[in-house]
């Protein structure tokens, strides 16, 4: 018992050692109608040439997968919705402005701009909200580049801004309890939705408690929370009539949610942006963003001190098998969810059953989505935190069972 305590000990005093202690790394807050002017990346590739090279690194990352050709059931699922008219994976943000102009979604407002460009960022913080509601192409004509060194630094290099004034409200008072590192990337990486009557970007929640899927699933469905007094809602399903939820790519909620394991002690900076050092001795982290598990230096000085024991198979294979699993079980969900779908729009079709019989029904089919979607929509396969992955998948198929047997109540 005293070895076993004693080899605890030393492996918590190498792990503080060997990980940065971030509550002195906190954010800036944004300056609003300050009238400042965006400095692009190549104002600052003279003073800062190594962070300039590794930023253009990112269009490397260039491999587009098409959803919708991968993953067949979700044009049942997204139907009457963008995406399923065009659906790709997420690819370097070197690609950014290029993506949102060529994308098949229809995108009218500017809002669509939203974590595209430090340009309608600063548009925001200068013209406040009405610039979410101009016209999509009157922002385009002011575009020069995507997320780059303003996104995350404001005007000042080295110090971490976070220049989306609607995650500073989405923190609340827990703001300075986050790694800045964590708010610099979470500030994009989160999900959002466009408010029903300013359409500007709002998140669910504003404090780290309140972000939990099941907390913000009952915001949504609280209509006293919107201008409208109803449920909010994406779009509706044409055939099913079920006012849908469309969750964005949740990483921040996801990562620094319950269940994770290295929220407290890792950053996404730790694990995205590996270290390099200068000739003169410094240290700075790479701007090209990549997976921990390219970072062979990463694996084997910090990532080996709890993985890859004689007792454990090696790191890559660990998190290839989470994400399979992930993988699998979201598969098996989402064709779950689509055999519900298919059943729901062939009862409403019959054009027997009132809106007041279906609304159980409909109610359960919205939130198992949402869960859902919570999984299929993070970018990290349940890399991240994969208890609160097989949360929502097990409350995803909890609901769509329940679903499936309300509505074969309704029609026996």
């Amino acid at each position: 018992m005293k070895k076993s305590l004693s080899l605890l000990l030393a492996l918590v005093l190498l792990l503080a050692l060997a990980v940065p202690a971030y509550a002195a790394d906190p954010a800036r807050k944004v300056e609003t109608k300050s009238g400042v002017t965006v400095m692009h990346a190549a104002d600052w590739k003279e003073e800062f040439p190594s962070q300039y090279e590794t930023w253009l690194q990112n269009s490397e990352n260039d491999e587009i997968v098409d959803y919708l050709e991968e993953y067949p059931y979700l044009r049942t699922l997204y139907e009457g919705y963008g995406f399923a008219i065009d659906y790709g994976s997420a690819r370097g943000h070197y690609y950014d402005v290029e993506d949102i102009e060529a994308t098949g979604r229809p995108h009218p407002l500017a809002n669509c701009w939203t974590c595209k460009t430090p340009d309608f960022t600063n548009m925001v913080n200068e013209e406040g909200i009405e610039a979410y509601k101009k016209d999509w192409t009157e922002v385009q004509a002011e575009v020069t580049e995507g997320i780059s060194c303003y996104s995350c630094h404001a005007n000042t290099p080295g110090e971490i801004t976070v220049t989306h004034t609607y995650w500073i409200d989405a923190l609340g008072d827990d703001f300075d309890s986050v790694a800045g590192a964590n708010l610099a990337c979470g500030q994009c990486h989160n999900e959002y939705y466009f408010e029903p009557e300013t359409k500007a970007t709002t998140i669910a929640h504003n404090s780290l408690e309140s972000m939990a899927p099941e907390t913000m699933l009952a915001f949504f469905n609280d209509g006293s929370n919107f201008s409208t007094g109803e449920p909010f809602a994406d779009w509706t399903n044409p055939r099913t009539g079920v006012r849908m939820i469309k969750v964005q790519h949740p990483e921040f909620e996801t990562f620094m949610g319950a269940g994770s394991q290295h929220a407290g002690t890792f950053t996404c900076a730790d694990c995205h942006m590996a270290k390099q050092t200068a000739e003169d001795g410094t240290v700075t982290h790479s701007h090209y963003l990549t997976s921990p598990l390219d970072n062979e230096e990463l694996i084997a000085n910090t990532c080996s001190l709890c993985h890859n024991g004689s007792l454990q198979p090696e790191l890559k294979d660990q998190v290839a098998a989470v994400q399979a699993e992930i993988e699998e079980l979201t598969n098996a969900v989402g064709n779950q969810l689509a055999d519900l779908t298919e059943k729901l729009a062939a009862a409403v079709e019959t054009g027997e059953y009132t809106d007041e019989q279906l609304a159980e029904v409909r109610q359960l089919a919205r939130d198992a989505q949402f869960y859902w979607d919570f999984v299929f929509v993070e970018n990290a396969e349940g890399a991240h935190n994969s208890a609160l992955s097989r949360d929502c998948l097990g409350k995803a198929e909890s609901l769509c069972a329940d679903a499936v047997s309300a509505l074969e109540a309704l029609t026996a």
